[in-house]
């Protein structure tokens, strides 16, 4: 089934459309964008049920109308539209946001391209969460909860949650007139066991461009963190060095997140805050890998068009080693001289775009998981991958890893080393990449922040890699 435009967009189109009519009389460009979004968060745990219907991320509803006027933009947002209302905003952006500008140095914004496009596209689901309703959705989760604590009794505690957003986005200006309607549901396991007096925790996420769906998949994820939480009461410290090392998916998209996706935000190029900015057309990673940013795949960052009216598409960032491009929003596209990547986001229509990541991956390559693991005489398998944080200026990276196999004579022998810190120069691991695996796992499971705020949904994943890596 296709997710339904929501009412909000239905019934106020006419009055978005007469806007952005009365301001085209007096202005060379002019664009809206119309968002209403619903969600909720459901948790349980040895703490209780939880039930949040107000998450501001996920409900969100109202517009941001922006106005081109001599080489600068200016925005007005809000959620009340009318009539009446619309002689106010053309006032209000005449008389007092334009003339902020006045007097001042303009900026040499580009005007965007705005070719005539018309469409209304809606991504697909199999179980609505509004229709299943909240009993049954905390039932099933309720279920989990119960045979993740009779698991075994070194268990301490077991966590469960899940949430949803199922939102629409109009688009107008003078040639465009393009709705989305688009559901996401993420959820995830958490095991917590205890050794000494520290509480070890095995996280298994996932995710879905969907519906609550998700529930069956995050019923295959209980036991496996279960079973680690355990595992992990036997873990040992590691020795700092460097490592060969395999990676698994979801480390892989770390990686590609932390270490290379945020230092490609082309906003950062215009700041000179990249250092991916001069090595364009250069080798930054092994020839094994091709990296990509869009809607190539579909998870939770899926969608038609970007906040700024440019179509998402497939954005190759590395080539077979080569880094071709960045991705971009309007803004920096215009100041680089560059084609835009449908990149730009905001995190709700009160909020400035930026360009921000989407669906973010690693191409699978040819190799076979065990063939991988057989392949290494002396190293570690990373797993489970916890926080990461990126200096795109100079290209470090820190990420926790919260679980790292032995490997030895290609064979997992079942020790275990607990916490890990991975760090790096990015160029010196990417370039050290030697195999990857011929499947590849995306998920979406959390929220991406530029400079811990303006949070947006962002997935990312890739293959198994083999790589040297710095632990410790």
């Amino acid at each position: 089934m296709e997710v339904a435009q929501n009412s909000y967009i239905k019934e106020n189109k006419s009055l978005f459309k007469k806007l952005v009519d009365t301001l085209l009389k007096d202005y060379e460009y002019v664009s809206l964008l119309a968002q209403n979004g619903e969600g909720k968060v459901y948790s349980v745990s040895k703490s209780g049920v939880r039930i949040d219907a107000n998450n501001r991320i996920l409900v969100q509803r109202g517009f941001v109308v922006k106005v081109y006027d001599a080489g600068c933009f200016a925005e007005y947002s809000g959620n009340d539209i009318s009539d009446t209302k619309i002689d106010e905003i053309v006032k209000t952006i005449k008389d007092d946001l334009l003339k902020l500008g006045e007097g001042n140095a303009k900026s040499s914004y580009i005007i965007p391209e705005d070719e005539p496009v018309s469409f209304s596209k809606s991504t697909e689901y199999q179980i609505d969460p509004a229709e299943l309703g909240d009993e049954a959705i905390i039932s099933r989760l309720k279920g989990l909860f119960d045979k993740g604590m009779g698991f075994d009794e070194k268990i301490l505690n077991f966590a469960v949650s899940c949430n949803y957003q199922k939102y629409s986005k109009l688009f107008l200006s003078r040639n465009r007139d393009m709705e989305q309607n688009v559901m996401w549901a993420t959820g995830m396991v958490c095991a917590y066991s205890l050794k000494g007096e520290e509480v070890k925790t095995a996280y298994r996420p996932c995710s879905v461009l969907g519906g609550m769906e998700l529930l069956d998949r995050l019923d295959s994820k209980v036991f496996d963190s279960c079973k680690v939480a355990i595992e992990l009461i036997d873990s040992e410290p590691l020795a700092p060095g460097e490592y060969e090392c395999i990676c698994s998916p979801e480390t892989t998209g770390m990686i590609v997140h932390e270490a290379f996706g945020h230092g490609v935000e082309m906003d950062m190029f215009v700041k000179d805050r990249a250092l991916a900015a001069k090595y364009v057309g250069e080798y930054v990673a092994s020839p094994l890998i091709t990296m990509h940013d869009g809607n190539a795949v579909n998870d939770t960052a899926t969608y038609f068009f970007d906040d700024e009216g440019t179509m998402s598409k497939d954005t190759i960032i590395i080539d077979k080693g080569i880094l071709v491009t960045g991705i971009s929003d309007l803004q920096s596209a215009g100041a680089l001289g560059t084609e835009p990547t449908g990149n730009g986001r905001r995190q709700d229509f009160e909020r400035k775009a930026y360009t921000r990541m989407t669906n973010t991956y690693f191409e699978a390559g040819n190799d076979k998981l065990e063939d991988m693991i057989a392949s290494v005489k002396d190293g570690l398998l990373l797993e489970d991958p916890s926080s990461g944080m990126e200096d795109p200026k100079n290209w470090g990276i820190q990420c926790m890893v919260n679980i790292a196999r032995e490997i030895k004579d290609g064979k997992l022998t079942g020790r275990i080393f607990s916490p890990i810190i991975l760090t790096g120069y990015v160029p010196d691991l990417l370039k050290s990449i030697s195999m990857v695996s011929d499947k590849k796992e995306l998920c979406g499971s959390g929220f991406c922040g530029k400079g811990y705020k303006e949070w947006v949904k962002v997935s990312d994943g890739g293959p198994y890699i083999k790589a040297r890596i710095r632990l410790g």
